[in-house]
């Protein structure tokens, strides 16, 4: 599907892309108007700026409390408290990060020459130029929002991902290493690949990649950083033969539901206006996240094993993966179908692979990130088919869009690959990595912290 964007006004004179592909009726309409006919005067719609301003504080209740609940009850009882606080502290950094110039890189002027498809420049370093009046262009003419909405929103993602990273090193990987390994890696990772996908510029917009929310961006990045950076850290105290279970999956269930009711935020947001296309977001986030809690249980009785808890979360956590390059970009049955295949791929993934492989990704970040992450973003191409209920265009080449959204796919494992290794080893460099097997056999919460999460 070919890809239109428009530019934000307002005080500063300079332009952001937006993210999300145009629906086919928009840019039929696009088509149609003639060059003369003069674009209506833009304007902030309130409506659609507090639904984005829902949709990023949403976005930031999936981090503190979700994500640090869900990992955190994940962990055994004596790493607690250090899960929680290095997910806070890395979202923390990255908003800082973010302001000073990752905005700028991911969404920034262009750059010169063909490094323009890779990153943009620093023109908006410390947010130079944005005011309050301000605008962000949404997907419809004349219809904006305030950029300092838009950068939050933006902001609240970067945050998550960089965290997501974290489950697969947790209880082992020192807290000073964490903060050095985020700023490292966002910068030579994440603003890149955000800049590949959502700005107008990038490499993957300019091929017409599917990606509504993050497939690309946000979970094969992360999911594919966790396993690198767990292979270079190593393996935790006595993995695979001593039991590590979770010490409270009752606080695992409810940073899954936090998760869910944030992700709506995550989907439905993306659309940048409270409209039918987020509409659409809100149902496929719906239907394809209770698929893959369902099917994810049904898995393990199709294994030999009872339909558990820790099964149920896990499943509804790889539905939403899977849904988020899909949620406006499918109808709600390719969602529901997107979602049971991606869970039922995750837990083997976690339950087969893993083991077979022997790697200590501590709380499934690839196994569900990384791999729900490419299964959705190839399977985005097949349910955005009109003839399975999405809202390609008539003639659409699902072919073509399979061999682009490969192509997507296979580029953010390489980049991904590459700057993790870069961004472990400078942290290695300068901290240690590794906490001392005193420490790890004590538990970080008071090795590291000096506290703990139960007296």
């Amino acid at each position: 599907m070919k890809h239109l964007t428009r530019l934000a006004s307002g005080a500063t004179g300079l332009g952001i892309a937006l993210f999300a592909a145009l629906p086919a009726w928009a840019q039929d309409a696009a088509a149609l108007q003639s060059p003369a006919t003069a674009a209506p005067a833009a304007t902030v719609n309130k409506g659609d700026t507090a639904w984005m301003m829902t949709s990023t504080v949403l976005v930031m209740m999936m981090i503190l409390p979700g994500l640090a609940l869900f990992y955190g009850g994940l962990t055994r009882a004596k790493n607690m408290l250090s899960t929680m606080t290095q997910i806070g502290a890395a979202a923390c950094l990255a908003m800082l990060i973010w302001v000073m110039y990752g905005y700028s890189l991911a969404f920034g002027p262009d750059v010169s020459g063909g490094a323009s498809n890779f990153i943009a420049g620093l023109g908006k370093a410390f947010l130079k130029g944005v005011t309050p009046a301000s605008q962000a262009a949404t997907f419809t003419a004349g219809v904006e929002i305030p950029e300092y909405v838009f950068i939050c929103f933006q902001m609240t993602f970067a945050a998550i991902t960089a965290a997501l990273v974290l489950g697969s090193v947790v209880e082992r990987m020192k807290f000073s290493a964490v903060m050095a390994f985020v700023a490292v890696w966002l910068t030579i990772t994440y603003f890149p690949i955000a800049h590949m996908v959502w700005a107008a510029s990038g490499l993957f917009f300019k091929a017409g990649a599917l990606d509504f929310a993050g497939g690309t961006v946000v979970h094969i990045n992360a999911g594919v950083s966790a396993l690198v950076a767990s292979l270079i850290l190593g393996k935790r105290l006595g993995y695979p033969t001593t039991p590590m279970p979770p010490h409270s999956l009752t606080l695992t269930g409810v940073g899954t539901g936090l998760l869910w009711v944030g992700w709506f935020g995550f989907n439905a947001g993306s659309a940048l206006e409270a409209n039918g296309s987020a509409g659409l977001a809100m149902i496929n986030t719906f239907v394809a996240t209770a698929s893959g809690g369902l099917f994810w249980m049904l898995a393990e009785r199709v294994a030999g094993h009872k339909g558990s808890a820790l099964g149920f979360c896990s499943g509804i956590v790889a539905g939403l993966v899977a849904v988020t390059p899909a949620a406006g970009n499918s109808g709600p049955f390719g969602a529901i179908v997107l979602g049971g295949i991606a869970s039922v791929i995750c837990f083997y993934a976690v339950s087969v692979l893993k083991p077979k492989l022997g790697y200590d990704d501590a709380l499934d970040a690839f196994g569900v990130h990384g791999i729900g992450g490419m299964v959705g973003a190839i399977g985005t191409a097949v349910v955005y088919s009109p003839a399975l209920g999405g809202p390609g265009a008539a003639d659409y080449d699902m072919g073509a869009k399979l061999l682009v959204q490969l192509g997507a796919v296979v580029t953010t494992i390489v980049w991904a690959t590459i700057g993790t290794v870069i961004a472990m080893y400078v942290a290695k460099a300068l901290t240690g990595l590794r906490v001392s097997k005193d420490v790890e056999q004590e538990g970080l919460d008071l090795g590291e912290h000096g506290e703990r999460a139960y007296n």
